[in-house]
């Protein structure tokens, strides 16, 4: 029977949906008493056979060849920038360093003294010494009480940047108020710890808060509050570990 190898042969080689097969095998019969229905549906068979956006082979090659150019091309678009180097930066620093007056660089390298000279004596003598450690920290109080009183000196001048209000004055006495609180300290490292934070405060104000103050200047009180909080870090190790030798040495002198 025609009527029925027809969806048959069609559903082997087309692979359409059974719906469709089924339709068109009830429009079949009808192809020769009404041509014009077979007519009106023969065009939306071949859409739904073959739908346009599956004729990818269709295509030319140089679309395709278009397309991968354009790939091509759009690559380095997504590369990463290098960051600046940091050397680059520390040579700046550096430079901007030689330039700072000498009176200025050789008193500032000249008031660090004090700070390397008690952990070194310490390390060298073997012994942690309780007297060395309080001067430190009282030279370091006074270090940072000076610190605070040139943000008084910088904002007073008529022709200063800064202007003498509330802001520049309560930031130039924040120092010496917790450079008092570390001398009241009876533990040396409680001290000590207090006059880091006063001279990292100092240091923010003296960057971030004041940006008119020249670049040898800014690097130059990044050096020395590096060497002070090393050195009073110093300290603070040193006594850890020679108060525990002490301590022993003395049981076993007991003994």
């Amino acid at each position: 029977d025609k009527t029925n190898m027809f969806p048959l042969i069609q559903r082997c080689c087309f692979n359409t949906p059974f719906k469709l097969q089924k339709l068109t095998g009830a429009r079949v019969p009808l192809y020769g008493k009404n041509k014009a229905a077979w007519s009106s549906f023969a065009p939306r068979l071949r859409r739904d056979l073959c739908p346009p956006s599956t004729s990818l082979s269709l295509k030319p090659a140089s679309a395709y060849t278009t397309q991968l150019q354009a790939l091509h091309t759009s690559v380095p678009v997504f590369k990463k920038k290098t960051p600046a180097e940091p050397e680059a930066e520390s040579q700046k620093s550096l430079e901007s360093l030689k330039d700072s007056p000498k009176p200025a660089l050789y008193l500032s390298l000249g008031g660090l003294i004090p700070f390397v000279a008690v952990p070194l004596t310490m390390a060298i003598q073997g012994s942690y010494c309780p007297e060395l450690a309080f001067a430190q920290v009282a030279y370091g109080a006074a270090t940072a009480s000076f610190l605070g009183g040139m943000r008084w000196g910088f904002a007073l001048p008529e022709n200063s940047p800064a202007k003498p209000d509330w802001l520049n004055l309560a930031n130039g006495t924040v120092p010496p108020l917790l450079a008092c609180q570390a001398l009241l300290f009876k533990d040396t490292t409680q001290g000590a710890l207090m006059l880091v934070l006063a001279l990292g405060i100092t240091l923010h104000y003296d960057i971030s808060l004041l940006p008119t103050y020249p670049r040898w200047f800014k690097v130059l009180r990044v050096v020395g509050t590096g060497v002070m909080v090393l050195s009073l870090l110093a300290t603070l190790v040193l006594k850890a570990f020679l108060e525990v030798e002490q301590s022993d040495d003395r049981k076993i002198w007991q003994n």
